[in-house]
């Protein structure tokens, strides 16, 4: 199968997942009757870890609240087989910046998890990544695709195991407000922008925008992007092949101008959306009853973790749809965040080796808002139908996947706060009319962080 089919397979497979699911009749918390393990029971270990006791580690991400709360379910439990103490140390953004300050004090955490594809490289020339080891390399050959293996490799070596997918490409709903401004799921981004039209005049503004947090707004280009100049123009422009002053990308910003240009349709209008960190933009969306902040919040699936830090059930009250095809075929992006060994030391591999098990995996899978890349993970281990669905499609991919442009690129350009890519995606938000000034700026920031 051509990459480009695969693409398109995997839309159309994630689609049918999500639309059996979203109709309503999921069962929101629980599994299928008899197929999802029942929370205290007992499963057989699937790789065997060394004995470590005494050893401490500590361990970084850029993950907080229930994210970083269901994570460290998955570190007690190592604890518990090893007899090592973890502690679990906050990273900030850019991870970069932190690991290096980290490492110049000659404090480096043992294993970080790393959001950005361009942060793994960057701490592979920075000479901090350890290879991984060949218990590591074991589990990875034995449960991932050889594409999710190579996106944790730098020039032939394994530095990296990716622990946790995502796909980004989902748009999250109020049932209760869809059903009260009689709202159906759309297909087409046409018909996305007459339903945020409705919706707003119903009372409720349309969609929830975590402007506040540049990496959503990198997530929505993509997602437009993707779809309307389609996978090879995205590969482009991705390695910064192509230049952000084409036309591929003057059409995209002006297709999600259509929306954010709309100040009705924001919650909060302009300025509330720039003020919008991400964990409200979902939480805003599913309080209230048919009267929420907004009626729908686009993001991955990792949503379902802050919805439950609400009322809301999922596959009950929040229920999800593709991200609408903007182009011929709705877009699919994926993420993720890959687990690097920063010192060479047994517990640091140890851990590796777990997180590219099934047993780490199965356990956070369980506590949701988390899909894993890993094959070897039975479905039965999610939550509730609709992550199950997202689960099945991402594995089913197997190796044809789009990754999270923003991800790829050097992390000067995509993934620093308050700088390149998220915030020129930023002073787009406040101004949808200039598009011809917010591609000068990204090629400008682009040019200097590609380095040409």
């Amino acid at each position: 199968m051509t990459r480009t089919r695969a693409w398109a397979a995997l839309a159309a497979a994630g689609a049918l997942a999500l639309s059996a699911c979203g109709s309503g009749g999921g069962d929101g918390g629980g599994g299928s009757a008899g197929s999802t393990p029942s929370a205290g029971q007992e499963q057989a270990h699937t790789v065997e870890l060394p004995k470590l006791p005494g050893e401490k580690l500590e361990v970084s991400a850029v993950w907080t609240g229930p994210e970083q709360a269901n994570f460290a379910k998955v570190l007690k439990e190592f604890e518990k087989r090893t007899g090592a103490s973890v502690a679990f140390v906050p990273a900030q953004d850019p991870i970069v910046t932190f690991l290096g300050t980290k490492i110049a004090g000659g404090q480096p955490p043992d294993v970080a998890l790393l959001p950005q594809v361009g942060a793994l490289a960057a701490a592979v020339q920075n000479k901090w990544a350890q290879p991984v080891g060949p218990e590591a390399k074991a589990q990875l050959e034995a449960n991932y695709s050889p594409g999710w293996r190579q996106l944790g490799a730098v020039d032939g070596t394994q530095y990296g195991v990716y622990y946790k997918a995502a796909n980004k490409s989902l748009v999250w709903y109020n049932a209760k407000a869809f059903e009260a401004a009689g709202v159906k799921p759309p297909k087409t981004w046409k018909e996305l922008l007459a339903a945020a039209d409705t919706l707003s005049a119903s009372g409720t503004p349309a969609v929830s925008v975590a402007g506040a947090d540049g990496w959503t707004l990198t997530d929505w280009f993509e997602n437009v992007y993707l779809s309307q100049a389609g996978p090879e123009k995205y590969d482009q422009l991705a390695k910064h092949r192509i230049k952000w002053t084409d036309d591929s990308v003057k059409q995209a910003l002006t297709t999600l101008g259509e929306l954010f240009g709309r100040k009705d349709f924001l919650a909060g209008g302009t300025s509330g959306a720039l003020a919008t960190e991400f964990p409200k933009s979902v939480t805003q969306t599913f309080t209230g009853g048919d009267r929420p902040a907004a009626a729908m919040v686009f993001e991955g699936d990792f949503v379902a973790v802050n919805i439950a830090q609400t009322e809301a059930k999922v596959g009950k009250d929040a229920l999800v749809f593709p991200f609408p095809a903007v182009g011929a075929k709705a877009p699919v992006v994926s993420g993720g965040d890959v687990a690097v060994a920063l010192k060479p030391s047994k517990g640091a591999q140890a851990l590796l080796t777990f997180l590219a098990s099934a047993d780490a995996a199965r356990i956070q899978a369980g506590a949701g808002g988390f899909v894993s890349p890993n094959k070897a993970v039975d479905f039965a281990a999610y939550p509730n139908d609709i992550q199950r669905g997202i689960a099945k499609a991402l594995i089913a991919a197997g190796d044809d996947f789009r990754f999270d442009m923003s991800d790829q690129a050097p992390a000067a350009f995509g993934g620093t706060p308050g700088a390149g890519e998220w915030k020129a995606l930023q002073d787009f938000l406040a101004n949808p009319s200039d598009v011809a000034g917010t591609q000068a700026r990204l090629e400008a920031d682009a040019a200097k962080a590609y380095g040409n």
